[in-house]
């Protein structure tokens, strides 16, 4: 592969209208920058591009038939593009889209300095994920006048909260404007672990993956703190954990 053609962003169309694939597309075309893999009219068809091409940005519908842009993502898991910008004609799921990492989200019709914006964004993501991996070992909380500086050992948990991340230390929280999927690139995975679109745990702090009373997975915190787990992350988290001592899974 030459430097030109690695240096280009990979994006993948998913919608079900025809007619928005190819506004979405003739806009694509116009950038050099960018290498067109194709476009998907269905959930199915888009998962199996996803996993095998593995774009770097995926312009993504909400609203399809079989499954919607969320449950795409959710089946993803760790598999999920480094970008995702979700294209809608509803304005009502933005605030969802965000809490799932999605890096933008285009209303239609949208103008061409619109998209321009988005792809600007992705192309900042991506070039930043390009570049050989330094993990932050601190986070900055700016509030109320103060900056606080906090290590990142010493969080046991990260949860979305809107905009913001929650960080969770003992029983005090601290709110950073970050969104999940920066939190998971620029920390360090031999120490954090995403075990659900919307959570991020400390691995030191993972005593037990067990089912709950309702049969769904759950991580048991040193604390006691019970968090949900996706069974997407279930994989990632336990190959993570297989050196780890004192950890079970109660099945």
């Amino acid at each position: 592969m030459t430097g030109e053609s690695s240096a280009r962003m990979r994006v993948l169309v998913v919608d079900d209208e025809p007619l928005a694939r190819s506004n979405l597309l003739h806009s694509l075309r116009r950038c050099t920058d960018v290498e067109i893999l194709g476009e998907c009219e269905s959930a199915a068809a888009a998962l199996d591009a996803i996993r095998r091409d593995r774009p770097d940005l995926v312009f993504l519908d909400v609203r399809m038939p079989e499954y919607d842009g969320f449950d795409i993502l959710e089946m993803l898991g760790a598999e999920a593009p480094p970008a995702v910008i979700f294209v809608t004609a509803y304005d009502q799921y933005a605030l969802k889209a965000f809490e799932t990492g999605a890096l933008d989200y285009l209303l239609k019709p949208f103008t061409n300095a619109r998209f321009t914006r988005a792809l600007d964004r992705a192309r900042e993501r991506i070039a930043h994920r390009r570049r050989p991996p330094i993990h932050m070992d601190r986070f900055t909380i700016k509030s109320s006048g103060r900056v606080v500086f906090l290590s990142t050992s010493g969080v046991d948990w990260i949860e979305a909260a809107d905009y913001y991340a929650s960080l969770h230390i003992g029983s005090k929280t601290h709110l950073l404007r970050r969104s999940m999927n920066d939190l998971e690139s620029d920390l360090d995975p031999t120490s954090f672990c995403r075990i659900h679109r919307s959570t991020i745990v400390n691995l030191d702090r993972v005593r037990e993956i067990r089912f709950d009373s309702e049969a769904e997975y759950e991580v048991l915190l040193a604390d006691g703190t019970k968090l949900r787990m996706s069974r997407r992350y279930r994989k990632d988290l336990e190959s993570r954990l297989n050196r780890a001592a004192g950890v079970k899974l109660e099945c």
